[in-house]
């Protein structure tokens, strides 16, 4: 997991120890980088997918308690916020393999640890697996700027946006193993819930295997060395160095912009998700059905990343931003309305992923090509921990919200955080003008 890099791949600090070497063609390198990761992330959006649909159902029949269903997700976000920082501490040291590859290795331990509380029938036990499972969050979010480590100004957000894509297959796949996974948590004396935590295992083991093997050269390593002049610079102290990092981002205004789309959309999307398998459960819809919608909100997540992507180069991040904050109110209105009419959630969940894909793609893009070499890996890290922080908090508050004022509630609470992220796109766009 922390070897030291191959021989042909740069020294940690991005320093060659061979300034005469030839080194690799940058465009070929960065093709073949988007491929590895794109497989990963098939494989990967498996086990991230099951852990959606289910973590939620698993601990509230576990408890016994509706609200502390809303913790399932608050503490896969929390363990992302966490992870953030010190997986890309070592991706900064060691390369991208040994960041992306610990942080699934985690996560597959979180779901052993998961299933290990199911069959003991103990709620903290599941809890803290479901912490240790935001690895594989943490490790989703830095694939896609491991993507733009190579990528021309011109073709970042395409790049990103493929590898956010690629989640697809396996996302909407996972949730869909709920029906498969309770055969195998019956087969196993589990609750039917756990059972798709087997699948998530496998996956994030299968993940880290493929990143590990096939991530070479090292696209971090490579750029670092690619750029020697600045390496140095950035090399020391990144942890002591995230609060330069995020004063840099309240210096610069599109910097400021990228963040707060990405903060508050992670919030808006990961705190109506998390109550909506218990919401449809509540209403009387079997776990095909929650498997079904959660699927249909992952597609929209991912399937549309490519197109979003392509409109943040050509039309600019800012608009895809802005666009990206009104399908969030559609969503949260569709959605909220909905009583128990389960099309209308089903295609509710699939805006609110939309709304989250144009947030994400074009936040992410414009966040990293608004600060500069020296401090873009710390704030990338410290963006990651941000977002989930805030994802945390969100999904922490859904319970309650829905037990105080139902799910239409929560989603119009959750809807009013479209005002800071536009105000601050449209406070840029006018700056800039």
């Amino acid at each position: 997991m922390t070897a030291a890099p191959d021989s042909h791949e740069s020294v940690p600090s991005g320093i060659s120890r061979d300034q005469g070497a030839v080194l690799p063609d940058r465009a070929a390198v960065q093709r073949r980088t988007v491929n590895v990761l794109m497989a990963a992330q098939v494989v990967i959006g498996i086990g991230m997918g099951g852990v959606l649909s289910s973590g939620g159902l698993l601990i509230e029949r576990l408890t016994g308690s509706e609200a502390a269903a809303g913790f399932a997700t608050t503490l896969v976000t929390l363990g992302a916020a966490l992870l953030s920082v010190p997986l890309a501490a070592l991706s900064r040291a060691r390369g991208r393999r040994a960041g992306l590859g610990a942080g699934w290795l985690i996560a597959s331990a979180g779901a052993l640890t998961v299933l290990a509380g199911a069959a003991l029938g103990q709620a903290p036990l599941a809890l803290f697996g479901l912490l240790l499972l935001g690895a594989g969050t943490a490790a989703n979010l830095q694939s896609r700027y491991a993507a733009t480590d190579l990528a021309e100004k011109d073709g970042r957000a395409r790049a990103l946006s493929l590898v956010v894509w690629s989640a697809t297959v396996g996302a909407v796949l996972g949730p869909n193993l709920t029906g498969p996974g309770a055969a195998v948590a019956r087969a196993l004396g589990l609750p039917e819930a756990s059972g798709t935590f087997v699948f998530s295992c496998a996956a994030f083991l299968a993940g880290a295997a493929v990143i590990r093997a096939r991530l070479r050269p090292d696209p971090l390593l490579l750029a670092a060395r690619l750029d020697a002049a600045a390496a140095p610079a950035r090399q020391a102290r990144f942890l002591t160095r995230m609060s330069g990092a995020l004063r840099h981002v309240a210096a610069s205004p599109s910097a400021l912009t990228g963040l707060t789309a990405l903060v508050l959309g992670h919030a808006v999307m990961v705190s109506v998700m998390t109550m909506t398998p218990v919401h449809l459960a509540h209403h009387g819809a079997s776990l095909s059905v929650v498997g079904f919608t959660i699927s249909l909100h992952i597609a929209g997540m991912y399937a549309l990343s490519p197109l979003v992507g392509k409109a943040a180069d050509r039309i600019g991040r800012v608009p895809v931003i802005l666009a990206g904050q009104v399908v969030f109110v559609l969503a949260t209105l569709l959605a909220g309305t909905a009583g128990s009419r389960q099309w209308a959630i089903a295609a509710g969940l699939f805006l609110l992923g939309v709304a989250w894909s144009c947030a994400t793609v074009a936040g992410s893009t414009l966040l990293s090509e608004s600060v500069d070499a020296e401090h873009r890996s710390e704030v990338q890290g410290a963006s990651d921990t941000l977002m989930n922080l805030a994802g945390a908090a969100g999904g922490a508050l859904s319970g309650a919200f829905v037990a105080l004022s139902g799910y239409g509630g929560l989603n119009a609470a959750a809807a009013v955080l479209v005002v800071p992220v536009s105000a601050c796109a449209l406070y840029f766009s006018l700056r800039r003008r």
